[in-house]
Formats: structure tokens, C-alpha cells, sequence
């Protein structure tokens, strides 16, 4: 992706220089093959005007969200509603950016090549699970675009894949023969071109398409002409086969002009991780994924290029944009990868067992591993379920802390049992507790209410919880005027409505997923053996 820029740090800087102070500087022309490919994209281009073309500038700043969808495991970030909404860049204008990043910014190639890497990697990592495309096989190209695809199948396989690489024509400059390095050491086993099936499926689950990027002109030289097209012809393949290759091109497809597109005859990828900002040729792809990758485009040229880009969620190195994709919800399914769950393994005291698991929770850093649903019914059997936190365990029960004038104090007033399901996707496992529920002491209460923020504290008083309000005006009036009642630090009451609840289990049941939903239920029930209660391990079937 990348240029190599030869010249000194200085010249780029003069470059950038005149190209700012220029009204109508003149084109440098560029080369129409590949082999300079790996040279420099920005110095094979224009450094002239930015061309107005974009979308109406937003206002500052201008990387802008355009709505928000929280994260979840299948999917990331930030959806604008169209592509159309986004800013695309001319091949010009990538370059441009290209030599600021690597001029007067400071970056250099190896960098940002490992970010794009990266981006690439978590974006694939997004949509394709290793338990179910495993297999990937990564075409690099001579240039930048091939040494992003190398840093993608590092990442790659650092993530749980297989991935296989085929750089036919290697560059021989330090920064590849790197990665070509840490490829080797990982065992990562490289593949000729004549070595490689007539039709990619069979082997390969994903096809990563790093062999050009938007610096290529002209008609692909051998072996890229004959690796192109065994990459359309996966889709042809596709018409009387259930599941082809996946194929995920770098910033453009191969072959496609960055204004243009690739015609009837060109890959037709199924994803593209558009890197900095979208090329133009990027609003002719009308495959399922499209995500934006980098994140390294500074606020100054954001604004300088009026560029209108969705924000990057959390830590994610990637987002999804454009429009999301028509999902078979039937054939939505994961094939659980875990370690076996056996009865001589687990502990004979369900708490224990717990315990256990709840510390492999913390230790694996999982989001929220207190976070469970609490099931309540009514006195006719009407069921509510929401999302509480644990705030406490040991052998007496589970505690968590709410409002006792909502509607889940008002069902457990009424029927007293509950169950409890706490779900940690990250280690494919889920708990459920059942069992009958009471309050807690006023004193455990009180001791609980005052070790929580402050802000909490007056949320808690605020919040008539489960009533209607009129808006979240008033709820934010009512909050800044308790705020600033014990702004000096005084003690905030605990209500009298605000308390705990204890339930004490009477069932557990410890589930671990398992290929092909043979998964592992152990259940434990109490039961009283010579005077003693002690709990009975039942295998369930899954």
C-alpha cells in the first residue's frame, strides 16, 4: 500500500511545500507497469491542487460518526447508512495524502504497512471465523499492496488461521526480505504459482488479493494475468458449488482502475478493506463486505481534505462501512472449538466450579464477566428477563443490587425464584442458576450503596426505576440538582426503595460448545445422601 519513498525527507518536504503554495502545479508522470510499483506512488503522481469533487465539508471535526451501532462479535463499529456518504479518493489525491503521512508527518513505510497489515487481519478476523475459513492463502504482489499482505498473513496467523502465501515476484529490499523472515520462522509455508490447484477452493477458504494496489497502471504481466484469473474464475466455479473461496482485495482489486472499476471480466471480490479512505473505484464494489482500515489519518488531513470518514469503535483497527450486509439469518452458526468438559474434571461443590471459571473469565480480560440475565416471573407466569450485574457470590448465593419498586422487585415479590444465565462468548461457555431469591440485609445494602461512585450513588436516587418519564431531560435536571445538593462532599442517603437480592441456587448448569453441537451440559442438584446434602453431576444432552 505504501510508496518507498527514495528521495530524502527534505525533498518530500519541498515537495509538500510547492504543492500547497501552488495553484496549478504540473503532473508528474507516472509509469504504466508494475515493476515500479514498489518505488514510489506518490512521486509516479501529481502532486497538484486537491480537487473540490468530495462531499460537502461536515463540521469540525471532520472525521465524523454518522450513526452508532454498539460492537459485537459479529460485527464492528460504526455503519454509515451509504458508501456514498463517505468521502473516495481520486489516485491523485491518495497519493498526496500518502506524501504528507510520510513527509512532514513522520511516518515511515514499514509503519503504516503494518497498520494496514493489521487492518486488513482484523477485518477479515471480523466477518470469516478460523473454525469456519481456516484456510487462507495470501497472492502478494511485487510493492506495497504485497507487503501489506504479508504483514495481513503474519497477523493472520497469529489470530488461529492457516494461511499459505504466493509472492511470485519478491522484492529484494530489506523491508520484505523481513517479512518474508518472520513468515518462515512461524512455519507460514510459501507456494509457487505452478504449485498451486487449478481451482483455488478445494485448498483455501479465503483468497487475500494483495497483488496491486492504487498505484498500477496498465495490463497485468505473468504470473499475474494467469493468478487474476484464476481468482474470477473462482466465482464461476462458485455457480455449481455451495461455498467457493472467499476473496478479500487490499484497497482495490487487482486489476481495477482506482477511478474506474474492473469491468464484466474483473475480480469480483467478496470483501474490500479500503485503506485511508475509499478510491473512487471502491463505489463500483458491490460485494457483501466493505470495511475501511489504518486508522492513522492525522485531524489535519481530515480537514485539509475535507475527508468524511466514520470513527473507528474502541480499539478496533477496522469499520465496517457502507451498507451492511443481507444476512440468512438461519444460516447464522458457529462451530464451537473448546476443550473437552468431562464429569472426573470439574468440582464436586457447583461453587467451586464457579469460581473457577469466573477467574478464567477475568484472566481472558472479557468485557463485563459480572454481566448476567436475570429471569423473573409473575404471580400469573408472565416471564421478564434484563441484563444486571453480579455484585457478589459465595456459598450462600448470588447478590445484585437494583430498585425495589421495579417491575423485577415487583415479580419476585410475587414469586419469589428466579434464574440467573451468564453467557462469556470468548470462552464458549454459559452458566445458568436457579433458585429461590430474598433480600439482603439492610446493613449489607447500606455498606454497598456508599462504596459505589457518587455518581452512581445520585443516578440511583434519580431513577424511579421502570416508570415512565417524559424525557431524559428531566432525568439529567433532576441529577444535576442532586449533583450540586452534595457537591460538598456529604454523605449521599441511600433510598430507602434501593437495595440487594440474594438468590440461592437449587440448580446449576455449566455448558461448553463443542463442534457440531455435541456440546458439554453438566447439571448440579442437590440431594441428600445419609443425612448429608450434596450435589448430584448429571451429563445433559446438548
Amino acid at each position: 500500500m505504501w510508496p518507498l519513498a527514495r528521495r530524502s525527507r527534505k525533498m518530500t518536504r519541498l515537495l509538500f511545500l510547492t504543492q500547497s503554495l501552488s495553484s496549478n502545479p504540473k503532473p508528474i508522470s507516472h509509469s504504466h507497469t508494475y515493476y515500479n510499483y514498489s518505488v514510489s506512488r506518490s512521486f509516479h503522481n501529481s502532486i497538484s491542487k486537491l480537487s473540490l469533487a468530495f462531499l460537502h465539508p461536515i463540521r469540525s471535526p471532520a472525521i465524523c460518526a454518522f450513526c452508532s451501532k454498539p460492537s459485537s462479535a459479529a460485527g464492528v463499529g460504526s455503519l454509515p447508512s451509504m458508501t456514498e456518504d463517505i468521502s473516495h479518493l481520486t489516485q491523485r489525491e491518495a497519493a498526496e495524502i500518502d506524501e504528507i503521512l510520510m513527509g512532514p508527518l513522520g511516518f515511515s513505510v514499514d509503519q503504516l504497512m503494518e497498520l494496514a497489515g493489521l487492518s486488513v487481519a482484523t477485518s477479515i478476523a471480523e466477518v470469516y471465523k478460523p473454525s469456519e475459513y481456516n484456510r487462507v492463502l495470501a497472492i502478494c504482489g511485487p510493492g506495497n499492496n504485497g507487503g501489506d499482505g504479508l504483514v495481513a498473513a503474519r497477523h493472520l496467523h497469529h489470530f488461529g488461521y492457516k494461511p499459505s502465501v504466493c509472492y511470485p515476484k519478491r522484492t529484494a529490499k530489506p523491508l520484505y526480505t523481513s517479512l518474508v523472515t518472520q513468515l518462515e520462522s512461524l512455519s507460514v509455508p510459501f507456494i509457487s504459482v505452478e504449485d498451486l490447484p487449478l481451482d483455488l477452493s478445494k485448498d483455501f477458504d479465503i483468497i487475500v488479493d494483495a497483488m496491486f494496489g492504487f498505484s498500477f497502471h496498465g495490463s497485468p504481466r505473468p504470473p499475474f494475468d494467469i493468478l487474476i484469473q484464476k481468482l474470477v474464475c473462482i466465482k464461476n466455479y462458485d455457480q455449481t458449488r455451495q461455498k467457493s473461496s472467499a476473496i478479500v482485495s487490499i484497497d482495490i482489486p487487482s486489476g481495477w482502475h482506482v477511478e474506474g472499476g474492473g469491468g464484466a471480466e474483473g475480480i469480483k471480490p467478496d470483501m474490500l478493506v479500503s485503506l485511508t479512505a475509499p478510491k473512487l473505484c471502491a463505489k463500483k464494489f458491490f460485494g457483501p463486505h466493505h470495511f475501511l482500515g489504518g486508522r492513522f489519518v492525522p485531524p489535519s488531513v481530515a480537514d485539509k481534505y475535507k475527508l468524511r470518514l466514520p470513527p473507528y469503535p474502541g480499539t478496533s483497527m477496522c469499520v465496517r462501512i457502507g451498507r451492511p450486509a443481507q444476512v440468512d439469518i438461519s444460516a447464522l452458526r458457529e462451530n464451537y472449538i473448546s476443550p473437552e468438559f468431562l464429569e472426573e474434571q470439574v468440582e464436586a461443590d457447583p461453587f467451586d466450579q464457579f469460581r473457577k471459571w469466573f477467574d478464567d473469565v477475568v484472566a481472558a480480560g472479557l468485557r463485563e464477566p459480572n454481566a448476567m440475565a436475570l429471569s423473573t416471573a409473575s404471580k400469573n407466569g408472565k416471564p421478564s428477563s434484563r441484563m444486571v450485574l453480579l455484585k457478589g457470590f459465595d456459598k450462600n448465593g448470588f447478590v445484585w443490587y437494583t430498585n425495589y419498586e421495579s417491575r423485577k422487585a415487583h415479580e419476585l415479590s410475587e414469586n419469589p425464584h428466579a434464574s440467573l444465565l451468564f453467557y462469556w462468548d470468548g470462552l464458549n461457555r454459559q452458566v445458568r442458576v436457579e433458585g429461590s431469591v430474598q433480600k439482603v440485609s439492610d446493613e449489607e445494602s447500606d455498606q454497598y450503596f456508599h462504596s459505589r461512585p457518587r455518581g452512581s450513588q445520585i443516578g440511583a436516587i434519580v431513577s424511579k426505576q421502570s416508570t415512565v418519564v417524559p424525557g431524559r431531560h428531566v432525568l439529567y435536571d433532576q441529577y444535576k440538582e442532586l449533583e450540586e445538593k452534595f457537591s460538598d462532599g456529604s454523605i449521599i442517603p441511600k433510598p430507602k426503595n434501593w437495595g440487594g437480592y440474594r438468590l440461592k441456587p437449587e440448580l446449576f448448569e455449566f455448558w461448553q460448545g463443542q463442534k457440531s453441537r455435541l456440546h458439554d451440559r453438566l447439571q448440579y442438584s442437590p440431594e441428600e445422601i445419609n443425612g448429608q446434602q450434596v450435589w448430584k453431576i448429571e451429563r445433559l444432552a446438548p
